[in-house]
Protein backbone atom coordinates (compact mmCIF):
# COMPACT_ATOMS: atom_id res chain seq x y z
CA UNK A 1 0.00 0.00 0.00
CA UNK A 2 1.14 3.58 -0.89
CA UNK A 3 2.47 5.96 2.24
CA UNK A 4 0.69 9.40 2.13
CA UNK A 5 2.34 12.43 2.49
CA UNK A 6 1.52 16.16 1.80
CA UNK A 7 3.76 18.86 0.27
CA UNK A 8 4.90 21.18 3.12
CA UNK A 9 3.49 24.26 1.82
CA UNK A 10 0.13 23.16 1.70
CA UNK A 11 0.19 23.30 5.21
CA UNK A 12 1.12 27.33 5.30
CA UNK A 13 -0.26 30.02 3.53
CA UNK A 14 -1.53 29.15 0.53
CA UNK A 15 -2.13 31.53 -2.01
CA UNK A 16 -4.04 32.31 -5.30
CA UNK A 17 -3.75 34.53 -7.57
CA UNK A 18 -6.11 37.34 -5.30
CA UNK A 19 -6.26 35.75 -2.26
CA UNK A 20 -3.59 33.91 0.32
CA UNK A 21 -5.45 31.29 2.53
CA UNK A 22 -4.39 30.25 5.85
CA UNK A 23 -1.56 32.03 7.79
CA UNK A 24 2.13 31.58 6.97
CA UNK A 25 3.66 28.84 9.67
CA UNK A 26 7.29 28.06 9.96
CA UNK A 27 8.36 24.29 9.96
CA UNK A 28 8.06 23.37 13.56
CA UNK A 29 4.07 24.94 13.25
CA UNK A 30 3.57 23.01 10.28
CA UNK A 31 4.72 19.70 11.96
CA UNK A 32 2.10 20.33 14.87
CA UNK A 33 -0.31 20.86 12.92
CA UNK A 34 0.94 17.71 10.73
CA UNK A 35 0.21 15.69 14.13
CA UNK A 36 -3.56 15.97 13.63
CA UNK A 37 -3.80 14.33 10.51
CA UNK A 38 -4.47 10.69 10.47
CA UNK A 39 -2.43 8.32 8.30
CA UNK A 40 -0.05 10.92 7.16
CA UNK A 41 3.60 9.51 7.07
CA UNK A 42 5.80 11.95 5.84
CA UNK A 43 6.28 15.02 3.72
CA UNK A 44 7.00 15.91 0.43
CA UNK A 45 9.83 18.90 1.59
CA UNK A 46 10.31 22.28 -0.04
CA UNK A 47 13.37 23.31 -1.30
CA UNK A 48 14.82 25.64 -0.16
CA UNK A 49 11.86 26.65 1.95
CA UNK A 50 12.39 23.72 4.77
CA UNK A 51 16.10 23.09 4.95
CA UNK A 52 17.24 26.77 5.97
CA UNK A 53 18.15 24.70 9.35
CA UNK A 54 18.99 21.32 8.34
CA UNK A 55 19.45 19.99 11.93
CA UNK A 56 15.73 21.22 12.85
CA UNK A 57 14.44 19.59 9.93
CA UNK A 58 16.14 16.56 10.70
CA UNK A 59 15.10 16.14 14.08
CA UNK A 60 11.06 16.73 13.53
CA UNK A 61 11.49 14.46 10.87
CA UNK A 62 13.10 11.63 13.30
CA UNK A 63 11.04 13.00 16.25
CA UNK A 64 7.58 12.42 14.72
CA UNK A 65 8.80 9.68 12.81
CA UNK A 66 8.07 10.90 9.27
CA UNK A 67 9.43 9.86 6.27
CA UNK A 68 10.18 11.91 3.21
CA UNK A 69 8.58 11.18 -0.10
CA UNK A 70 10.64 13.50 -1.92
CA UNK A 71 12.29 17.07 -1.95
CA UNK A 72 10.41 19.45 -4.42
CA UNK A 73 13.05 22.06 -5.54
CA UNK A 74 11.25 24.92 -7.27
CA UNK A 75 12.74 25.75 -10.49
CA UNK A 76 10.32 28.76 -10.97
CA UNK A 77 11.28 32.13 -8.94
CA UNK A 78 10.08 35.54 -8.43
CA UNK A 79 12.57 37.85 -10.15
CA UNK A 80 15.07 34.65 -11.17
CA UNK A 81 14.72 32.25 -14.33
CA UNK A 82 11.97 34.46 -15.86
CA UNK A 83 12.94 32.80 -19.42
CA UNK A 84 13.05 29.54 -17.91
CA UNK A 85 15.56 27.70 -16.17
CA UNK A 86 16.47 24.46 -17.99
CA UNK A 87 15.80 26.17 -21.60
CA UNK A 88 17.01 29.47 -20.66
CA UNK A 89 19.08 30.63 -23.78
CA UNK A 90 21.05 32.41 -21.08
CA UNK A 91 23.84 29.85 -20.19
CA UNK A 92 24.64 31.35 -17.12
CA UNK A 93 21.23 30.48 -15.52
CA UNK A 94 20.85 26.90 -16.96
CA UNK A 95 24.68 26.40 -14.54
CA UNK A 96 22.58 28.08 -11.67
CA UNK A 97 19.48 25.47 -12.06
CA UNK A 98 21.82 22.51 -12.11
CA UNK A 99 23.63 24.02 -9.15
CA UNK A 100 20.69 24.11 -7.09
CA UNK A 101 19.60 20.84 -7.85
CA UNK A 102 22.72 19.61 -6.93
CA UNK A 103 22.59 21.05 -4.00
CA UNK A 104 19.39 19.86 -3.15
CA UNK A 105 20.50 16.16 -3.99
CA UNK A 106 22.88 16.41 -0.90
CA UNK A 107 20.28 17.74 0.85
CA UNK A 108 18.06 14.82 0.15
CA UNK A 109 20.33 12.24 0.79
CA UNK A 110 20.85 14.27 4.39
CA UNK A 111 17.17 13.94 5.20
CA UNK A 112 17.13 9.80 4.07
CA UNK A 113 15.27 10.12 0.98
CA UNK A 114 16.55 9.63 -2.96
CA UNK A 115 14.05 11.82 -4.96
CA UNK A 116 13.68 14.88 -6.10
CA UNK A 117 10.71 16.67 -8.12
CA UNK A 118 10.55 19.79 -10.41
CA UNK A 119 7.68 21.59 -12.17
CA UNK A 120 9.58 24.10 -14.48
CA UNK A 121 6.64 25.83 -14.94
CA UNK A 122 8.71 29.15 -16.40
CA UNK A 123 10.02 26.52 -18.80
CA UNK A 124 7.57 27.64 -22.48
CA UNK A 125 6.32 30.12 -24.01
CA UNK A 126 3.30 32.45 -24.64
CA UNK A 127 3.58 33.18 -28.78
CA UNK A 128 4.77 31.84 -31.37
CA UNK A 129 8.05 32.35 -32.70
CA UNK A 130 8.97 33.40 -29.35
CA UNK A 131 11.39 30.43 -28.67
CA UNK A 132 13.71 28.55 -30.30
CA UNK A 133 12.57 24.82 -30.16
CA UNK A 134 15.61 23.30 -31.45
CA UNK A 135 17.52 25.28 -29.06
CA UNK A 136 15.63 24.76 -26.13
CA UNK A 137 15.04 20.82 -26.23
CA UNK A 138 19.83 20.40 -26.89
CA UNK A 139 19.78 22.98 -23.70
CA UNK A 140 16.99 21.27 -21.44
CA UNK A 141 18.74 17.68 -22.69
CA UNK A 142 22.55 19.18 -21.22
CA UNK A 143 21.15 20.97 -18.18
CA UNK A 144 19.46 17.30 -16.99
CA UNK A 145 22.15 15.21 -18.20
CA UNK A 146 24.72 16.71 -16.05
CA UNK A 147 22.12 16.69 -12.83
CA UNK A 148 21.21 13.38 -13.38
CA UNK A 149 25.19 12.81 -13.63
CA UNK A 150 26.11 14.14 -9.85
CA UNK A 151 24.26 11.66 -8.58
CA UNK A 152 22.66 8.33 -10.37
CA UNK A 153 21.14 7.60 -6.68
CA UNK A 154 18.59 10.23 -6.88
CA UNK A 155 15.96 10.23 -9.19
CA UNK A 156 14.98 12.87 -10.37
CA UNK A 157 11.36 13.67 -11.22
CA UNK A 158 10.17 16.28 -13.86
CA UNK A 159 6.44 16.71 -13.29
CA UNK A 160 4.61 17.89 -16.56
CA UNK A 161 2.20 20.33 -16.63
CA UNK A 162 0.18 22.30 -19.63
CA UNK A 163 0.26 25.79 -18.68
CA UNK A 164 0.48 28.48 -16.14
CA UNK A 165 2.34 30.28 -15.62
CA UNK A 166 3.47 30.17 -19.79
CA UNK A 167 0.32 30.02 -22.00
CA UNK A 168 2.26 26.31 -22.84
CA UNK A 169 4.41 24.94 -20.42
CA UNK A 170 7.87 22.55 -22.23
CA UNK A 171 7.11 19.77 -20.50
CA UNK A 172 3.29 19.16 -20.79
CA UNK A 173 2.19 16.23 -21.40
CA UNK A 174 3.07 12.42 -20.40
CA UNK A 175 4.28 11.41 -23.71
CA UNK A 176 6.35 14.78 -24.22
CA UNK A 177 7.96 14.09 -20.79
CA UNK A 178 8.02 10.29 -21.57
CA UNK A 179 10.15 10.80 -24.64
CA UNK A 180 12.55 14.14 -23.50
CA UNK A 181 13.61 11.55 -20.43
CA UNK A 182 14.34 8.70 -23.26
CA UNK A 183 15.98 11.58 -25.55
CA UNK A 184 18.09 12.52 -22.38
CA UNK A 185 18.87 8.56 -21.55
CA UNK A 186 19.84 8.76 -17.69
CA UNK A 187 18.75 6.16 -15.84
CA UNK A 188 17.24 8.37 -13.20
CA UNK A 189 15.41 10.91 -14.84
CA UNK A 190 11.57 10.21 -14.57
CA UNK A 191 8.07 11.60 -14.75
CA UNK A 192 6.02 12.97 -11.38
CA UNK A 193 2.53 12.10 -12.62
CA UNK A 194 0.25 15.01 -10.95
CA UNK A 195 -3.99 13.14 -12.03
CA UNK A 196 -4.74 16.95 -11.71
CA UNK A 197 -2.24 17.84 -14.31
CA UNK A 198 -2.52 14.54 -16.50
CA UNK A 199 -6.72 15.62 -16.17
CA UNK A 200 -6.23 19.39 -17.34
CA UNK A 201 -4.08 18.05 -20.12
CA UNK A 202 -6.79 16.17 -21.75
CA UNK A 203 -4.93 12.73 -20.64
CA UNK A 204 -6.99 10.08 -19.32
CA UNK A 205 -4.70 9.49 -16.04
CA UNK A 206 -4.37 5.59 -16.17
CA UNK A 207 -3.17 5.69 -19.78
CA UNK A 208 -0.45 8.65 -19.03
CA UNK A 209 0.80 5.98 -16.23
CA UNK A 210 0.34 3.33 -18.75
CA UNK A 211 3.00 4.74 -21.16
CA UNK A 212 5.36 6.57 -18.77
CA UNK A 213 5.71 3.27 -16.89
CA UNK A 214 6.12 1.45 -20.27
CA UNK A 215 9.11 4.05 -20.76
CA UNK A 216 10.37 3.14 -17.54
CA UNK A 217 9.84 6.33 -16.22
CA UNK A 218 6.64 6.49 -13.96
CA UNK A 219 8.67 8.04 -10.55
CA UNK A 220 6.18 9.80 -8.58
CA UNK A 221 2.82 10.17 -7.99
CA UNK A 222 0.84 13.66 -6.78
CA UNK A 223 -3.11 13.00 -6.17
CA UNK A 224 -5.76 16.31 -6.39
CA UNK A 225 -8.85 16.93 -8.52
CA UNK A 226 -10.05 19.55 -10.46
CA UNK A 227 -12.46 20.44 -13.72
CA UNK A 228 -10.24 20.19 -16.28
CA UNK A 229 -10.53 23.72 -16.78
CA UNK A 230 -7.76 24.98 -14.46
CA UNK A 231 -5.42 23.44 -11.55
CA UNK A 232 -7.14 24.24 -8.80
CA UNK A 233 -6.10 21.47 -6.34
CA UNK A 234 -8.93 20.02 -5.49
CA UNK A 235 -10.22 16.54 -3.24
CA UNK A 236 -9.06 13.79 -5.61
CA UNK A 237 -12.10 12.19 -6.65
CA UNK A 238 -14.80 15.54 -6.49
CA UNK A 239 -14.89 15.99 -10.20
CA UNK A 240 -13.18 12.77 -12.02
CA UNK A 241 -14.39 9.76 -9.53
CA UNK A 242 -14.20 7.53 -12.66
CA UNK A 243 -10.68 8.59 -13.61
CA UNK A 244 -9.46 8.00 -10.18
CA UNK A 245 -10.94 4.42 -9.52
CA UNK A 246 -9.08 3.71 -13.12
CA UNK A 247 -6.46 5.03 -12.09
CA UNK A 248 -5.85 3.26 -9.40
CA UNK A 249 -6.73 -0.02 -10.64
CA UNK A 250 -3.86 0.37 -13.13
CA UNK A 251 -1.09 1.47 -10.42
CA UNK A 252 -1.78 -1.47 -9.16
CA UNK A 253 -1.27 -3.33 -12.76
CA UNK A 254 1.70 -1.64 -12.81
CA UNK A 255 3.73 -2.32 -9.42
CA UNK A 256 3.09 1.41 -7.85
CA UNK A 257 1.80 0.06 -5.09
CA UNK A 258 4.57 0.21 -2.56
CA UNK A 259 5.53 4.09 -2.72
CA UNK A 260 4.32 7.24 -1.62
CA UNK A 261 1.06 9.67 -2.82
CA UNK A 262 1.90 12.97 -2.42
CA UNK A 263 -1.26 15.75 -2.18
CA UNK A 264 -0.74 19.09 -3.12
CA UNK A 265 -4.70 20.00 -2.30
CA UNK A 266 -5.77 23.71 -1.28
CA UNK A 267 -7.93 23.67 1.53
CA UNK A 268 -8.75 27.58 1.24
CA UNK A 269 -10.64 28.68 3.83
CA UNK A 270 -11.75 25.63 5.18
CA UNK A 271 -10.00 23.56 8.15
CA UNK A 272 -6.98 21.99 6.78
CA UNK A 273 -6.37 19.33 9.10
CA UNK A 274 -10.17 18.09 8.46
CA UNK A 275 -9.35 18.44 4.74
CA UNK A 276 -6.68 16.12 4.46
CA UNK A 277 -7.91 14.07 6.79
CA UNK A 278 -11.24 13.53 4.58
CA UNK A 279 -8.66 13.34 1.57
CA UNK A 280 -6.76 10.29 3.06
CA UNK A 281 -9.82 8.76 3.77
CA UNK A 282 -11.68 9.40 0.14
CA UNK A 283 -8.78 7.82 -0.99
CA UNK A 284 -8.65 5.02 0.68
CA UNK A 285 -12.29 4.42 -0.61
CA UNK A 286 -11.41 4.69 -4.05
CA UNK A 287 -8.62 2.76 -3.86
CA UNK A 288 -10.78 0.03 -2.16
CA UNK A 289 -13.07 0.35 -4.45
CA UNK A 290 -10.79 -0.10 -7.61
CA UNK A 291 -9.03 -3.10 -5.94
CA UNK A 292 -12.08 -5.21 -5.57
CA UNK A 293 -12.71 -4.65 -9.46
CA UNK A 294 -12.72 -7.95 -10.95
CA UNK A 295 -9.57 -7.95 -12.95
CA UNK A 296 -10.37 -10.97 -15.13
CA UNK A 297 -13.71 -9.76 -16.56
CA UNK A 298 -12.18 -6.20 -16.82
CA UNK A 299 -9.76 -8.27 -18.98
CA UNK A 300 -12.81 -9.72 -20.84
CA UNK A 301 -14.40 -6.10 -21.25
CA UNK A 302 -11.90 -5.02 -22.82
CA UNK A 303 -11.14 -7.38 -24.89
CA UNK A 304 -15.17 -7.11 -26.16
CA UNK A 305 -14.83 -3.19 -26.13
CA UNK A 306 -18.27 -3.19 -25.74
CA UNK A 307 -19.24 0.54 -24.42
CA UNK A 308 -22.90 -0.42 -23.21
CA UNK A 309 -21.49 -3.73 -21.05
CA UNK A 310 -18.37 -1.40 -19.76
CA UNK A 311 -20.45 0.28 -18.03
CA UNK A 312 -23.35 -1.75 -17.11
CA UNK A 313 -20.41 -4.10 -15.31
CA UNK A 314 -18.92 -0.15 -13.38
CA UNK A 315 -22.16 0.87 -12.15
CA UNK A 316 -23.23 -2.54 -11.23
CA UNK A 317 -20.32 -3.92 -9.33
CA UNK A 318 -18.44 -1.31 -8.41
CA UNK A 319 -20.41 1.13 -6.86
Amino acid sequence: MNQLSIITGFLGGVKNRYITYEPDRDLIEKFELAKQIKELKGFELCYPADFSDIDLLKKLLSDNGYGVSAVNVRTRRTGKWWRGSFTSSDRQERIDVADEIKQAMDATREVGAARITTCPLNDGHDYVFEMNYIDAYRYAQETFADICAYDPGIRLCIEYKWNDPRTRCFFASAGETAAFCNAVGADNLGATLDIGHSIQTGERPAQAAALLAQAGRLFYVHLNDNDRNFDWDLIPGAYNFWEFIEFFFYLKELGYCDDWYAYDVMSKEADTVETFNTVFDITRKLERLANNIDRSAVAKLTQERNPAKIMRFLYEKVI
